[in-house]
């Protein structure tokens, strides 16, 4: 079995990120990387971030690092990632890639704790960067430039020292002297060699300053001062003429300021009045901003709150250290501060989010400061603060970020056409359950009635140079209704327009005239209001139009072509007739290229399964050029020309090109290339869109030419980073429609559905999914399907947070204290003026997070949620400190309840110091009202946590820590039946297929289970020999099952065949039963075959197919919020041609952070038998002669690789 891997959406986590001038401009771009890949995103003009580019650079991004040379007007990135090598980008504009500029080896591969990677620091003038392990190793390479002033890098100069573990680095700013760097490190080589713990529990951090001698060329350790054992983050302070120099150390409940040359100064951080005493506050994220006269820092704690940091200063001696409250936003991973004034901020759960700076903290608010530090007999005394609405900033954009995805399942709940990817997201109260659609996210701006079923729309320009259309022309069955487009849109009839006929065509005809083409003729309207009307010969009427803005061609009845062309004065001349044998389906004529007078090409589809591609040529007008059958009859045609591009916007070459596009009866689209000299029609492609033939029309998106499909649903056609992709839109039915350009709306579609005018615009390209988003509680941890009234049943729950009560009865305690404290006064006048209840609301919790309560403290809660109303009919939160675990439906033997809802809690969880709980339960609860509301029958008390529960033979299966356990239901209580204790850790998962049981271990994969009814036993008859850390499985067939483990490895398991007979056929299950187990196992051992390395923690599997009548893939979901697919290949031939594929980019283009491709893909195990479809997805973005390099090495032509490429992509989505 081969396998086709491909990542059908990217990662929408953040785990760093980075700002500065990449591509050589005024404006700022910023690289953000997702765990395997690097982006390049820019806030564009209305603020809303767009994505320039995206690489999957197949290796873990551990770092990200920007700086420039001096006098340079460009930022280079440092990226440290697992390959054992740094690597330098600088963003090609042009191109729009990353050129790799260096790459220099230093170790070996993979995340290790000594192989430096982890942690990266520039030198603030860009002569140096520092890259550095977790322990032991620090490099330093020199930067400079070369007489054509390019890049070069030094040889590394070691910085190590044994027996240290490394905390955060940072370079200090000191001007154009010798570059300096700090660390915070910790020595334990004391601790090593004392037994008795004592040296340990004295260990000290220290902040160490080390020297770049430019002269010497060589690192020395200049010097070393205690500090807090909380230190956890450096922040360079400016130097060199800007500021003090020097560094910030953010340590646990402080803030420190110091200097080789100076004293310290210490400020505390503020902390809010209802955090527990024992939780410390520590700065996860910082941010500096640096103007020509001043700076200041941003600083964000662990629970969201950001502080602006200043320093009063003299020169180079400091005087004070001010911490002061500015707004609390989600907990981000990396902040950064744009200079136009904008604040991005990558979270580490949930949405991104770009804020505008309203003001910089200059009002007065919650303030500590070094100079009013108290000390008192149990330590500094505290300084605190409560949290308000946003007032420095406002948020103008957010991204969507499914990370991470803790459970999903693929449904149509909906009956739409293609199922729905319900998937469980975020933490805390930030979690969500989004419903995802295949499909591009509309955003409708206007909907309007009209008077009757309208059957067409178009909209005109007055002149050919006009920005914005003039006029919408809607056609009814008998008449043609005009509307003007300005502030509003109103009808008009002083238009010219024939209003008291339908009309077949309306378009910009010339330079400045209009045509509208009805049944009985064609009517030319002059800018000056003069009307020329030609007339259809005898009883004929016109059926079919194809027009440009030069030339028009109409079909009459029965088949009669008649050709017209603009003459050099504006008028419309009849230049040619041709009979055709039949009648014409539909025309369309190629658009008229850049510098000429008249396209050549015309299109004609017939009924006799054919399309005829016919000159317009002078010399050859109307001959035949070419013929193409078809599988049904044609009903729309379409000329998409592509442009020639270098690089560039959509970053790959590929010439000047056109398509002719072709919507068949059958609901298919069909594709082919137009030879643009001889009009010979090649490589051809069709793909199934609907159950309604496709109207094509001609739309415009992002200022290039696409095509929109109209068929039982609406789909896109546009050139996306050199991929010709097709996607659905996730709208309604359309009829017709037209592109769409006003004062208000730049570039959207205007459609006619039902009695409906809409104006709608597209929202970002290039994504996968959309996604309709309900917020949910706690963390979401499982859902299930109730699977008679299709409800959802979610369990949620949250350590260390009070439940809904106790937080109800805080917010009503500060609300009444709001008077009096220092920023609680504005709070008090919002209440007042009683704005926006949401808005002022001063403790949303999406944006505070919960209160924080003791770490012992559990909330959780069962939530009922009808998906397609959005609403939740029933929850119920979970009392005395009791979390929910694992839930499942089941139908027990006695019939009586119908589907029951089973339950895994833990009450009073904890983790450290060692893992301990009170008690576990498994409640049972019956579903009331249709399934809408619950009501405990009763609850059953267990020795550990049910991790797994799975419905058996009419009886509920549990895994209760080591033991699998078969329960049926009682009165009172669930009654055992029967176990096994035989289990090595900790069951996490249970699937069951007929009398078999497939248990997953938390950390030894998967036992292959027997029930034998006769004897109530349950044998464990295999399992697996490698260990593996479940953390996601999926029931394949009988003998196969899919898992993942906690290193970001898939892989499948499947029992051999012999095996598998032997075991049913056995009637007495001796052989189970007295068969030796092998290496304290089982007697019979599974085989894996498919191992393949994501690169990213699976959370969730399902096999499901995502395109009507598709075959069926395995989806799969991850931690960073990636989806991605996993598809059976069916023939040899295409596992031949996409592993030679693959071998081949793998040696033509290796991966960008220079990890090894096959390496990275094996990192754990050997990969078998999965073929890397994003690296082979890469290919288009190769510069042309490297496509065909590898083209003629497959005995093809670049064009038939990507026909396979998207062929492969078609059946997944």
């Amino acid at each position: 079995m081969y396998l086709y891997n491909l990542t059908l959406q990217q990662a929408t986590g953040i785990l760093c990120a980075i700002n500065g001038n990449f591509s050589g401009g005024k404006t700022q771009e910023i690289v953000v990387a997702r765990g395997k890949v690097l982006d390049l995103l820019r806030p564009d003009e209305n603020g809303k971030i767009q994505t320039l580019l995206s690489v999957e650079v197949f290796g873990a991004i551990r770092s990200l690092a920007q700086f420039r040379l001096t006098g340079s007007q460009k930022d280079y990135i440092v990226v440290g990632s697992d390959s054992g090598r740094i690597v330098i980008l600088e963003y090609n504009k042009e191109k729009n890639v990353f050129d790799k500029v260096h790459q220099e080896t230093f170790g070996k591969s993979g995340c290790r704790r000594i192989v430096p990677g982890q942690y990266l620091a520039i030198d603030p003038k860009g002569r140096a960067v520092m890259i550095g392990a977790c322990e032991k190793q620090k490099l330093v390479y020199v930067l400079n430039r070369d007489t054509a002033a390019r890049l070069t890098i030094s040889s590394p100069l070691e910085a190590h020292k044994s027996h240290t573990i490394c905390y955060s680095i940072c370079g200090v700013d000191c001007g154009f002297e010798n570059p300096i760097f700090a660390a915070i490190e910790l020595d334990y080589s004391e601790a090593d060699q004392d037994s008795t713990g004592q040296a340990a529990s004295e260990a000290q951090k220290q902040l160490t300053f080390y020297e770049l001698d430019l002269g010497l060329n060589h690192v020395s350790r200049k010097w070393s001062e205690q500090v807090d054992n909380g230190a956890n983050l450096l922040v360079t302070v400016p130097g060199g003429g800007d500021g003090p120099s020097g560094v910030l150390v953010c340590a646990e409940n402080f803030v420190i300021y110091k200097n080789s040359k100076g004293p310290d100064f210490r400020a505390v951080i503020p902390r809010r009045a209802d955090l527990p005493a024992e939780r410390g506050v520590l700065i996860v994220s910082a941010a500096m901003h640096k103007q020509k006269s001043m700076f200041f820092f941003l600083l964000q704690t662990e629970y969201g709150d950001i502080f602006k940091v200043t320093l009063e200063h003299d020169g180079d001696s400091v005087s004070e250290l001010k911490i002061k409250y500015f707004d609390t936003i989600p907990v981000t991973a990396s902040m950064c501060v744009l200079k136009s004034g904008f604040l991005f901020a990558a979270s580490e759960f949930g949405n991104h989010a770009l804020y505008q700076f309203q003001a910089i903290g200059e009002e007065p608010d919650v303030e500590s400061s070094s100079a009013t530090l108290m000390e008192t007999d149990e330590g500094f005394q505290p300084v605190f603060f409560q949290p308000r609405g946003l007032k420095n900033l406002v948020r103008i954009d957010q991204v969507e970020s499914l990370m991470p995805i803790m459970d999903m399942k693929v449904i149509n709940l909906f009956e739409e056409e293609t199922p729905q990817i319900f998937s469980l997201c975020g933490r805390g109260p930030r979690s969500s359950l989004r419903i995802l659609r295949p499909g591009l996210a509309i955003s409708e701006m206007a909907v309007s009635q009209l008077p009757g079923l309208p059957s067409a729309v178009w909209t005109v320009k007055k002149n050919v140079n006009d920005e914005f259309d003039a006029y919408i022309v809607v056609s009814f069955t008998n008449a043609t209704l005009v509307l003007s487009i300005g502030e509003t849109v109103e009808e008009v009839s002083d238009s010219g327009f024939l209003d008291t006929t339908p009309s077949l065509a309306v378009s910009l005809i010339g330079d400045d005239s209009l045509m509208q083409v009805h049944p009985n003729g064609i009517r030319h309207i002059r800018e000056d209001g003069r009307i020329n009307e030609w007339r259809t010969p005898g009883k004929r009427s016109i059926v079919k139009v194809g027009s440009n803005r030069l030339q028009v061609v109409i079909a009459l009845t029965g088949g009669e072509l008649i050709y017209f062309e603009v003459d050099m004065t504006g008028q419309l001349m009849e230049v040619e007739k041709h009979e055709m044998s039949g009648d014409v389906a539909c025309l369309d004529i190629a658009p008229v290229p850049e510098g000429r007078q008249r396209s050549r090409f015309l299109a004609v589809g017939s009924y006799d399964n054919t399309i005829r591609i016919l000159s317009l040529d002078p010399d050859d007008c109307m001959q035949i050029l070419s013929v193409q059958s078809v599988s049904s009859p044609p009903e729309s045609l379409l000329f998409l020309e592509v442009q020639a591009s270098v690089g560039g916007e959509d970053g790959a070459d590929h010439p000047a090109s056109l398509f002719l596009n072709a919507g068949l009866q059958t609901g298919v689209l069909f594709r082919t290339v137009v030879d643009m000299v001889t009009g010979q029609l090649s490589d051809s492609r069709s793909r199934f869109l609907g159950l309604r033939p496709p109207k094509l029309f001609s739309v415009i998106v992002r200022g290039r030419r696409a095509m929109l499909c109209l068929s039982s649903r609406p789909w896109l056609g546009y050139i996306h980073q050199g991929h010709f992709q097709l996607t659905p839109l996730s709208y309604e039915t359309l009829e017709f429609a037209a592109s769409f350009s006003s004062d208000q709306c730049a570039e959207g579609v205007v459609a006619v559905a039902g009695d409906a005018l809409r104006i709608f615009t597209i929202e970002r390209l290039g994504e996968t999914f959309n996604e309709t988003v309900i917020p949910l509680r706690y963390t979401p941890r499982k859902f299930v399907l109730h699977p008679k009234w299709k409800l959802l049943v979610i369990i949620e729950s949250d350590q260390g947070a009070f439940n809904a009560e106790e937080r109800e009865a805080a917010r009503k305690e500060f609300f009444e204290a709001a008077g009096m404290g220092e920023n609680g006064n504005a709070n008090a006048e919002q209440m007042e003026n009683g704005d926006d209840e949401d808005k002022d609301d001063p403790l949303s919790d999406e944006q505070y997070g919960y209160p924080k309560a003791e770490s012992d403290k559990w909330v959780s809660c069962i939530r009922v949620l009808d998906p397609r109303k959005a609403t939740t009919t029933c929850l119920l939160e979970l009392q005395d400190n009791e979390a929910a675990f694992s839930v499942c439906t089941v139908n027990f033997h006695d019939k009586e309840y119908g589907t029951l809802l089973a339950v895994g809690t833990a009450k009073g969880l904890q983790f450290w110091p060692k893992r301990s709980l009170v008690a576990g339960f498994i409640h049972i609860y019956r579903f009331l009202e249709d399934g809408k509301s619950l009501e405990l029958l009763h609850k059953t008390q267990v020795e550990g946590v049910p991790l797994a529960l799975s419905q058996f033979q009419g009886r509920l299966l549990a895994g209760i820590g080591p033991v699998l356990r078969l329960y049926d239901l009682g009165k009172r209580r669930l009654l055992r039946k029967c176990e096994n204790k035989l289990f090595p850790n900790k069951i996490v998962s249970i699937h069951t297929y007929r009398d078999r049981i497939y248990v997953g271990d938390i950390q030894e994969s998967f036992h292959f289970c027997k029930y034998r009814r006769d004897e109530n036993q349950l044998y464990i008859f295999a399992d697996d020999c490698v260990p593996r850390w479940l953390t996601a499985s999926y029931h394949i067939d009988f003998d196969t099952m899919a898992g993942a483990d906690k290193f970001g490895n898939f892989y499948f398991v499947r029992l051999p065949q012999d095996v598998s007979d032997e075991i049913e056929e056995d009637p007495t299950g001796g052989k189970i039963k007295w068969e030796q187990g092998k290496l304290n196992g089982a007697p019979n051992k599974v085989e894996e075959i498919v191992q393949f390395h994501v690169g990213d923690v699976v959370t969730c599997l399902q096999k499901a197919s995502l395109i009507p009548g598709g075959s069926e893939c395995i989806i799969y979901g991850t931690v960073m919020g990636s989806l991605g697919a996993l598809h059976a290949f069916t023939s040899r031939d295409d596992v031949d041609f996409f592993s030679h594929l693959e071998m081949h980019m793998r040696q033509e283009h290796p991966p960008l952070c220079g990890r090894d491709h096959m390496a990275y893909r094996s990192a754990y195990f050997p990969v078998k038998d999965v073929i890397d479809g994003d690296l082979c997805e890469q290919f288009p973005t190769l510069p042309l002669d490297l496509q065909r390099k590898i083209a003629d090495e497959l005995d093809r032509t670049p064009g038939e690789i990507l026909k396979k490429l998207e062929e492969v992509r078609n059946k997944i989505i």
